[in-house]
């Protein structure tokens, strides 16, 4: 009677810890859920919207005819896909971080490589200003200097080259923050296993091969179907702030879309419609990427 009294003490020792947690999730989550009402009337900002005109799916039906779904579903996914290929940098940064003997190095190079998680996209903006700009841009100054280009190159304001640049942007501030997960998976790899592959003469890379690798595999894999679920959310910040004249409709995402049909047309049911159907597909992206991975590896994360 003493353990169930206990356990019951406990349960409800860890329910009160969850309970601030699981308040700003319904809170942010899932109360703003009711706003999809918009998306079924005329709404006009300013106005009650049960005194808006219900207008049922005219909305939905206006997503799916709109002009721009093709060049912006284009650009969400194009960038999503090329994100999508950098999925192994991390894991293979953190083997790296793993195998470096000097503990102080070792700290700096995690520290000095998370620390871009934590800096405003705006900020980052001001750097690759500095960095790429034609008029004293660092980078191409270099170059100039040493002769290895004839004239100043602009990428911020390069349309063929927008998605690759903002993909690399977005690595180099994620990549610290995404190898941490596989560091601590690396950490929790067997090291009876390392040690008996070492006493049979395995080199490092070998360990790395048929050890480490293998045991990182489930985290990748978990991880990588959470990134198919979000394809169609790959940010906003980023995009809607180095969006200029010439790469703007090279880089207009769905989110960025989203916010400039609501706030700049001012036309908030055809935004919240366009939100709607993101997620349902979002979802619908999560299930199938979810059955595959259970036909093909016979585990999955639902």
């Amino acid at each position: 009677m003493r353990l169930e009294n206990r356990k019951v003490k406990n349960n409800l020792t860890l329910m009160l810890i969850a309970l601030p947690g699981l308040i700003l999730l319904i809170a942010f989550y899932y109360v703003p859920l009711l706003g999809w009402v918009y998306a079924f009337f005329d709404y006009k900002p300013g106005y009650n919207v049960w005194d808006c005109t219900f207008v049922g799916f005219k909305y939905f039906k206006a997503v799916i005819e709109s002009d721009d779904l093709v060049r912006v579903m284009r650009n969400t996914f194009a960038i999503s896909f090329l994100s999508l290929l950098t999925t192994p940098i991390p894991p293979l940064f953190a083997i790296f971080l793993s195998e470096i003997k000097n503990k102080k190095f070792q700290k700096f190079v995690q520290t000095a490589t998370t620390l871009p998680n934590f800096i405003s996209w705006i900020i980052i903006f001001s750097i690759a200003f500095l960095m790429f700009s034609v008029d004293g841009g660092m980078v191409n100054e270099f170059l100039l200097k040493w002769k290895l280009i004839d004239e100043p190159t602009n990428l911020l304001a390069n349309s063929d080259a927008a998605w690759i640049f903002q993909t690399l942007l977005g690595l180099w501030k994620s990549l610290g923050f995404s190898a941490i997960i596989y560091f601590a998976a690396i950490t929790s790899v067997d090291q009876e296993l390392l040690d008996a592959a070492s006493v049979d003469g395995a080199g490092r890379i070998a360990r790395i091969r048929y050890i480490t690798i293998p045991g990182l595999l489930p985290t990748y894999f978990t991880l990588l179907l959470i990134s198919i679920g979000n394809i169609l959310s790959n940010g906003f910040e980023q995009y809607y702030i180095f969006s200029n004249s010439i790469v703007g409709k090279e880089i207009e995402v769905l989110d960025v879309y989203i916010y400039n049909v609501g706030f700049y047309l001012n036309n908030y049911s055809l935004s919240t419609a366009f939100g709607i159907l993101k997620i349902l597909l979002s979802i619908a992206l999560l299930f199938v990427a979810n059955t595959l991975s259970k036909k093909l590896r016979g585990t999955a994360i639902l």
